[in-house]
């Protein structure tokens, strides 16, 4: 990187892609991206210097030094090719945030669920206890701003996406897995790859490092030797850390932290369900094992508040809540629903978009089970995220599956207006609508109360 100027990003406006720009011009260099469309995130780097252009075309490369691509980015990409033929340095996501945190302590949150809010709890409590680490998250937090905090402390926190291997591009000093279940078996095509996968991960970390896992979790615990001097284990039910007598609310949860049955402190966590709990308890970890102070880890577990896309409280219209989630894989929606039911409200009315055309045919008859809780079921078509069309894969067909196996209403419905249209004439007092899926489903969320806003002020 010594001799490197100028970097160009393909596919700037991810989320991952826009805070490594990020990154790398607070760093000096002088850094351009090109995306299909425009955003807030673009926006924001617009503002630190960052030159963008939208759409792709060779003639964005000419100046670079180096090129950075995302993982959706195709060989056939214009500036991808040109800089193929030019024989300039190309660096994939991963491989391009391994370099940055060359040099420092790093921190890496991998598993099947709960990266993007096991990162975030975690950033809030290295914040609180005055570690200043640079941060690099799957999504915005309110407490940073965005998702990315250039700290000026020793710790660079980040995910490790498992999706296509990248995460063995890093070499991080503490790592924390939160689960481990079959997905994108598009690129490992069987579980005993995956599990290769993260074994091989797990040796990457040096003999003073620690290995942090979820010890309810069968399939994490057989990846390496209980006696391993790295290992920590959390849980509910088992582990080195626990929590104790929890009890689970609406919109949070209260329960007993303790380390090898000894009692730390008692913890008020403000987002809800099992899961978040879990969640909590790797980043409590993670932040023991940084020196983090435990009256600290009280105070920073009790400000965080959530993500965006992961149950956000979207608006309230009277007694209608509108929620949005980014769970699209059937153990998230199962979750998301247990969490939308404990609530109180009288009806859970969701709308899922299902991600990705070979998810959706791999795990077709798991869709059909995890909707269990929900009283009206709207599904919408795929968001394809890039990918080609599958002969007898598509939205219709999975309501239609669904529909054939559940008692509750089931509705296609392609077009996101449409499915505002319909919102308004189903939702009635005391429900709860909630949208989840990975692609750009919380648009419905969004129209949907400005619909109802306005139909209101016209009604008064």
């Amino acid at each position: 990187m010594d001799k490197i100027k100028r970097i160009h990003f393909v596919g700037i406006g991810g989320i991952s892609m826009s805070g490594i720009a990020e990154m790398l011009a607070h760093k000096g260099y002088q850094v351009s991206g090109s995306d299909l469309k425009d955003s807030h995130l673009l926006d924001k780097l617009r503002e630190k210097g960052v030159k963008i252009y939208i759409g792709h075309d060779k003639d964005n490369v000419q100046d670079a030094d180096l090129l950075v691509i995302s993982s959706a980015i195709p060989e056939t990409n214009p500036e991808l090719k040109d800089a193929r033929d030019r024989g300039l340095p190309v660096l994939k996501r991963a491989e391009m945030l391994a370099e940055i945190m060359k040099g420092m302590r790093g921190i890496a949150i991998a598993g099947t669920h709960g990266k993007s809010s096991t990162t975030a709890m975690t950033a809030a409590l290295l914040l609180e206890g005055k570690k200043d680490p640079t941060i690099m998250l799957g999504g915005e937090l309110d407490l940073i701003d965005g998702n990315v905090y250039l700290g000026q402390g020793e710790f660079l926190l980040t995910e490790a996406d498992e999706s296509d291997g990248s995460l063995l591009y890093y070499n991080p000093e503490i790592v924390a897995i939160t689960n481990l279940e079959l997905d994108h078996l598009d690129y490992y095509g069987s579980e005993s790859k995956l599990l290769g996968t993260f074994e091989e991960f797990l040796q990457k970390i040096p003999q003073k490092g620690k290995i942090i896992l979820n010890a309810e979790d069968e399939k994490l615990m057989g990846l390496i030797s209980e006696a391993d001097s790295r290992l920590l284990t959390y849980g509910i039910e088992k582990g080195t850390i626990q929590a104790k007598e929890t009890k689970l609310y609406p919109f949070g949860s209260i329960f007993s932290l303790t380390k090898e049955g000894e009692m730390i402190d008692t913890i008020n966590l403000q987002v809800p369900g099992r899961h978040n709990i879990l969640n909590s308890l790797a980043a409590i970890a993670i932040a023991l094992e940084t020196g983090v102070k435990p009256e600290d880890i009280k105070r920073g577990i009790e400000k965080y508040t959530g993500i965006k896309r992961r149950f956000e409280k979207k608006g309230l219209l009277g007694d209608i809540l509108v929620i949005d989630d980014y769970a699209h894989h059937p153990t998230e929606i199962a979750a998301t629903i247990k969490s939308a039911r404990n609530t109180g409200y009288e009806r859970v009315i969701a709308v899922f978009q299902p991600h990705r055309y070979t998810r959706t045919r791999d795990f077709m008859q798991e869709f059909i089970h995890c909707f269990e809780g929900v009283d009206h079921l709207i599904i919408t078509e795929i968001y394809s995220a890039g990918e080609k069309a599958l002969p007898g894969i598509d939205g219709k067909r999975l309501s239609e599956e669904i529909a054939r196996k559940n008692s509750f209403p089931v509705d296609f419905i392609a077009e996101k207006e449409d499915v505002v249209d319909y919102l308004t004439r189903i939702v009635r007092s005391k429900d709860l609508v909630i949208t989840m899926g990975a692609g750009d489903v919380y648009e419905i969320g969004n129209l949907f109360l400005e619909k109802m806003k306005k139909k209101a002020k016209e009604m008064a």
